[in-house]
Parts: structure tokens; C-alpha cells; sequence
């Protein structure tokens, strides 16, 4: 169960050893890594899973590094501080799934993403327990559709992405650009909401899918002309969704300006304002099936850290009680 089908990927468990390659400590002080060290995994709400891969956004053409986020990630979050205003005893870690090959090139990429499919959905049907949700760090928007096979067996599922790109391209072999494609297709999801499209870079086929399936979308554009507003649309969202089904939240870390991600871009959300977005959804947890940030591709030391503390925030803002 600890690997894949064809052994292209295996799942590394969580243990309090490897703390010691993470945390850092100052006398005095209560770090989240140290009471991770004292949570039980069975009994906390929030399970955190590492996907390290970056075969999703090869296969769509996106950049490499989404594979290193996940470390980058821990390296920061362990060492925040718990406190009376953040207690950090309501989360713990599982584990975080590998890649264990290197694929050559888009074609061999395609063709294993199906497998790192079924091996997510596995994990999460093997370790989760009814109640907790998951929130699921790095690697490609491809391991949405897993996510959303694992909520559908136990609820109706809708789902709110804060995204440039719709990733409802056409299904041309599993990637990171058509995970809400197939999940609308095979009715997994009951709707899909995506806000701030960049308009250049969602093509035709993607603005008729939308559509047609009666997709609530909006620009990116509108809300710099002050036209839209964020917080207002996240409302929107949730206030039209069935009282009886359960929402799946996809932040993709090409959203914000200057994000070292799969497909970087110098226009977008800053990511206080998408802090902002965090913090709004802890007012709805009940609500909240699961927490997914894909998509974020650091590489150099200097990448490693913009993007793991700005994880970090987002996952403490997160599960933050107000």
C-alpha cells in the first residue's frame, strides 16, 4: 500500500523522527513542530498531506519544482510559534506521496498521471478518518481530481478554485490543466467556481466549458478595475451551494504575482489578499471539505523560502480560529 501500482510513486509516513531535520528551537519558546510531536493523527481535524511531483504540470506543459514545495512548506511551518491565539493541537501530518522516477518528456508524463490518481485516493481512503479534512500541499492541480473522487464517496461535493487558469482543458490524457474537466464530466462534482481568470490565458474551448456547464467565473481584470470583489464572491460561492454536500477549496499558487509556480506570472493576487481569502474560509469550516495548494515551484534557496512561509501563512490562517 506504500507504493504505487507500477512503484513510479511511493508514501513516506509522517514520524516524530524526522522532526530533527526540520525544527529549530529557542528556549522559551512553543513551536508548532513540537506539539505535532504530541497530537494523535486519529483524533485531530486537520490531516496535513504532501504531494512531492512534479509530473502533473510537465505533462501540461507548466514549469518543473512543484515536487520541492512540500519541504519547503515544513521547513517553515514547524518552526511557527503556538501560542494562546494559534494552539496548532487540532493538526497533525500523515505522510507525503513521491515520485520516484524522473519522466523524460510530456508524452511518458501523461501516461502515469492516472497511476499518482489512484495511489492519492488510496492514501487518503487508507489514513483519513470521517470528519477530518485534509489539506494537501504541493505538487501539480492534477491531484484535485483524486481529491474530489475521495469527497464524493462520502458527500456531495462543490468546488471554489482561486486560479488564472480554469484547468478545464480537453481530456487529452491526464494532466494539471484538466482535473475539473473530467471530475464535471463524470458528474464527481456538483458545480465548479473558479475566481480571477486572467483572460489571456484561458482559451476558447475552456470560456465554452465554462459555459456550458454553468460554471461561475470570474476576471481577474474585473477585480483590478474594482468591479468585483473577493471576499463577496467567496460568499456568493458558498451561499449557493446545497446545505447537504461539502465545499473543496483549490487556492493555485499562480494566482498571486511573482509566486515562483508551474506557470509564473507577474499580474495577479498579492498574497496578503489571498491571506485575507484564508482567514474569510475558517469562518466556514463546517462547511469545508478540504484545503488543496497545488502548483507552487520553487527552486533556488531564495523561491524555497518566499514559498514556504507563504504556505505557512496560508495554512495557519486557514485552520486560525477567529
Amino acid at each position: 500500500m506504500n507504493t504505487s501500482k507500477h512503484k513510479h510513486f511511493h508514501f513516506e509516513v509522517w514520524s516524530i523522527d524526522k522532526l530533527e531535520n526540520f525544527l529549530s528551537v529557542r528556549e522559551g519558546e512553543w513551536r508548532v513542530g513540537q506539539q505535532l510531536a504530541k497530537n494523535e493523527l486519529k483524533k485531530v481535524k486537520y490531516v496535513l498531506l504532501g504531494i512531492e511531483e512534479g509530473m502533473g504540470p510537465m505533462a501540461n506543459n507548466g514549469f518543473s519544482g512543484s515536487e520541492n514545495a512540500f519541504s519547503a512548506f515544513l521547513s517553515n511551518f514547524l518552526n511557527t510559534q503556538v501560542h494562546s491565539r494559534f494552539t496548532a493541537t487540532e493538526i497533525q501530518i500523515v505522510g507525503s506521496i513521491k515520485q520516484n522516477v524522473q519522466f523524460e518528456s510530456v508524452t511518458q508524463a501523461r501516461t502515469h498521471v492516472e497511476e499518482l490518481d489512484a495511489f492519492v485516493e488510496e492514501i487518503l481512503d487508507s489514513f483519513l478518518v470521517e470528519g477530518q479534512i485534509p489539506i494537501v500541499v504541493g505538487g501539480g492541480h492534477n491531484n484535485a481530481l483524486p481529491i474530489m473522487r475521495w469527497v464524493a464517496k462520502h458527500s456531495k461535493v462543490h468546488i471554489l478554485n482561486l486560479d488564472p487558469h480554469a484547468d478545464c482543458r480537453k481530456e487529452e490524457g491526464r494532466h494539471s490543466g484538466n482535473s475539473f474537466t473530467i471530475a464535471l464530466h463524470h458528474k464527481t462534482i456538483q458545480s465548479y467556481s473558479v475566481l480571477g481568470l486572467h483572460e489571456a490565458y484561458n482559451n476558447q474551448f475552456i470560456l465554452d466549458f465554462l459555459e456550458k456547464h454553468r460554471c461561475f467565473h470570474t476576471y481577474f481584470e474585473d477585480y483590478l478595475c474594482q468591479n468585483r470583489n473577493l471576499i463577496k464572491d467567496l460568499t456568493h460561492v458558498i451561499d449557493n451551494c446545497e446545505t447537504d454536500s461539502k465545499l473543496g477549496i483549490e487556492i493555485d499558487m499562480d494566482a498571486m504575482a511573482f509566486m515562483p509556480s508551474s506557470a509564473f506570472s507577474p499580474s495577479g493576487w498579492s498574497v496578503n489578499e489571498v491571506r485575507a481569502f484564508c482567514l474569510e474560509l475558517s469562518r466556514f469550516k463546517n462547511h469545508i471539505a478540504y484545503l488543496h495548494l497545488p502548483e507552487a515551484a520553487p527552486k533556488t534557496e531564495l523561491e524555497k523560502k518566499v514559498v514556504g512561509k507563504t504556505l505557512s501563512y496560508f495554512v495557519r490562517d486557514f485552520i486560525n480560529v477567529k
